[in-house]
């Protein structure tokens, strides 16, 4: 069974950082692509950033040049080390696993919560 635990999330004061980390096991980590997503509250879950198996990044527009996500397959975890945090990166940040073979293989974590407020 694939489990997805997330951590690193908090209240922070705008202009600071948190890292997020995403912990998989049940599952060969390595094949899949992974990602970062975000729900704030009355919308709709967004993508924050992806990283694939083959180490390509992609990022949302609101986060170039202040998020990173990365991955280290030895452990088993992808990360996103946000820097310079505004109050409307306050969401909850999902994990997500994501590959597709003959059929979709796609896992989510439970969420973490970011608030960035003074």
């Amino acid at each position: 069974q694939v489990q997805l635990v997330e951590s690193g999330g908090g209240l922070v004061q705008p202009g600071g950082s948190l890292r997020l980390s995403c912990a998989a096991s049940g599952t060969i980590f390595r094949l899949y692509n992974t990602g970062w997503y975000r729900q704030a509250p009355g919308k709709q879950r967004e993508l924050v950033a992806t990283v694939t198996s083959s180490n390509s990044t992609n990022y949302a527009d609101f986060v170039k040049g202040r998020f990173t996500i990365s991955r280290d397959n030895a452990k088993n975890t992808v990360y996103l080390q946000m820097n310079s945090l505004k109050p409307e990166d306050t969401a909850v940040y999902y994990c997500n696993l994501q590959r597709r073979t003959l059929r979709l293989y796609d896992y989510w974590g439970q969420g973490t919560q970011v608030t960035v407020s003074s």
